[in-house]
């Protein structure tokens, strides 16, 4: 489908990406932009190019708000990325972004990749050389010495040295910053629950990023380290498994998203016995069961929450983002809400205005899916029942109906 073709979605049911469903209304897309929502019944007289819905739901695409692009979900990521060079590196960065594409997502924000070859495939495909969806990368996370992503993070000690962190990424290029406030899961000899940088630290390198316009993600799991990334200022919180209710209140006043990545602790727990590194099954075991507390809390409390995957990570692979959608549900979100998540909730925390809603003038970044998935969230969750994904118009995989 060329991008100044006119199109019109009627038949089916629309889902709008904030949380309505909406029968027997068309939706005409025109130049790459979404033209207009209406009852079916004001297209009567329309003589363009229709698809037929029936059956199916219109929705927004999706975004993942945390993703390695660089990584390709082998059983120990870093130890595969070591086996490669950069042209084979930024090669795989290309090929997981597309593959996310098919999957029904068309933003991304990469949480962190290798020496910034993933800014020449954000580039390349934001100039249409390639296609893929729309990406925000971070650059090398900043870590302390020996903390959590060390192997290939910018390593950065006391408040001066984490200025100039953050000062290399917005040279090299960034769209936002990733400071790493605990210990991770798959960091050897790191303990999640330990923070990591102190307050002070956290809060020079969140105020030099927003100082140079930059939005800030903190990889944080254990309590401390939280607390310290929200007191700063920080956007959003990557993971959160430790949170308490100091915590909880204060990330609900600050306003600052939560982006859980279910999708990671539950691979390495299901494929335990797959060549993951012990070190990382025993620590995903330890936090398996605080991880779906602390979403709980969240959650019931009205927090921010936006969909986000950690895709590269073991046996999270890039194309089925989509499934933390149903993770999030199995959590005890309802559909419509990990829906919002994955839609508008996603595209607000990645800046990216004019996406993630079926709205008049946004872009016509959309999802076709069968059946309802705010009644079955599987439909959108699962690959296998996409019928087309579409970005600024244009088909990017499946087939459109007649």
């Amino acid at each position: 489908m060329k991008r100044e073709q006119r199109i019109l979605f009627v038949g089916g049911k629309v889902f709008d990406g904030l949380g309505r469903t909406l029968p027997g209304h068309g939706v005409l897309v025109d130049g790459g932009r979404i033209a207009r929502v209406a009852p079916a019944a004001e297209f009567s007289g329309y003589a363009g190019r229709k698809v037929d819905t029936a059956g199916m739901t219109l929705m927004p695409s999706l975004g993942d708000c945390h993703v390695h692009l660089v990584y390709t979900g082998a059983a120990d990521p870093h130890a595969q990325m070591n086996k490669q060079g950069p042209a084979q590196i930024t090669l795989t960065a290309l090929e997981n972004a597309q593959a996310a594409l098919r999957g029904g997502i068309t933003a991304v924000r990469d949480c962190g990749g290798k020496d910034y070859l993933e800014f020449g495939v954000r580039d390349a495909i934001a100039r249409g050389v390639f296609p893929g969806p729309t990406i925000r990368a971070s650059g090398r996370i900043i870590c302390m010495t020996g903390g959590h992503g060390n192997r290939i993070g910018r390593v950065a000690d006391g408040c001066d040295d984490v200025v100039k962190a953050v000062r290399e990424q917005v040279h090299a290029g960034c769209d936002l910053v990733k400071i790493m406030a605990t210990g991770g899961v798959m960091t050897p000899g790191v303990n999640p629950m330990d923070a990591h940088y102190s307050f002070e630290e956290m809060k020079a390198g969140v105020h030099e990023a927003k100082r140079f316009r930059k939005s800030t993600a903190s990889h944080a799991q254990g309590t401390e380290g939280i607390l310290n990334a929200v007191r700063a200022g920080i956007d959003s919180i990557e993971h959160g498994i430790f949170m308490d209710d100091a915590c909880l209140r204060e990330m609900l006043e600050s306003q600052t998203y939560l982006v859980p990545t279910i999708a990671a602790v539950r691979n390495i727990i299901a494929n335990a016995d797959n060549g993951i590194p012990a070190y990382a099954v025993e620590k995903a075991r330890a936090v398996e069961q605080r991880h779906r507390e602390s979403f709980q809390m969240y959650y019931r409390a009205g927090g921010r929450i936006a969909l986000g995957t950690d895709a590269g990570t073991p046996f999270n692979l890039h194309g089925e983002n989509a499934m933390e959608l149903a993770y999030m549900v199995e959590f005890g979100m309802t559909p419509v809400d990990a829906l919002i998540a994955g839609t508008s909730r996603a595209h607000d925390l990645m800046g990216l205005d004019g996406h993630g809603s079926v709205a008049e003038g946004n872009h016509a970044d959309l999802l076709l899916v069968q059946g309802d998935p705010a009644e079955d969230i599987m439909k959108a969750a699962d690959k296998r029942f996409h019928v087309a994904v579409l970005r600024g118009g244009e088909l990017a995989a499946g087939e459109l109906p007649a």
